[in-house]
């Protein structure tokens, strides 16, 4: 088992990683780097370096470090939070509850218990969301089947 940033961290919070999806990584990230040019951070997330520029103004990036040219210095801490941030979008989180999310973490341990609250009733629209899509699947294969029926029938099969 591999051990990631985020593991330790949250380690060091008090809190158990999340179990591991099985979605394979299209780009992984060097071995041995912990520094990445937004570029790099774009190609690695699929994000553009314009939503990752807009991520940080809005304040739901983390201070994102610069070299002494100005050019932004993403680390794997930053990915790890980005990957999350994509999953929250995923899931149909508005960014308003993003930044605020990312500014409780940012105020730390003493704001868990508000943490929990936003992801908790977060979870709960997701789990409303997916009856939703399940019910419409129903009636999607409920359809699919009648014409397939409706088509063997016609075919004399």
């Amino acid at each position: 088992m591999t051990v990631t940033a985020t593991d330790t961290r949250m380690a060091d919070q008090g809190l158990s990683a999340p179990p591991r999806c099985k979605s394979p990584v299209l780009h992984p990230r060097p071995t041995g780097r912990d520094q990445y040019t937004i570029s790099e951070v774009a190609e690695h997330t699929g994000l553009s370096a314009h939503t990752l520029r807009w991520y940080e103004r809005i304040g739901l990036m983390p201070h994102v470090d610069r070299t002494h040219t100005g050019q932004r210095r993403f680390t794997n801490r930053d990915l790890d939070w980005l990957d999350l941030v994509s999953k929250l979008r995923l899931t149909g989180m508005p960014v308003a509850d993003m930044v605020r999310y990312a500014e409780l973490v940012r105020e730390g341990r003493h704001t868990f218990a508000e943490r929990e609250e936003l992801l908790t009733a977060h979870r709960e629209d997701v789990r409303d969301r997916i009856a939703e899509l399940q019910s419409t699947l129903r009636v999607l294969d409920y359809k699919i089947d009648a014409y397939a029926d409706a088509r063997r029938a016609s075919e004399g099969v």
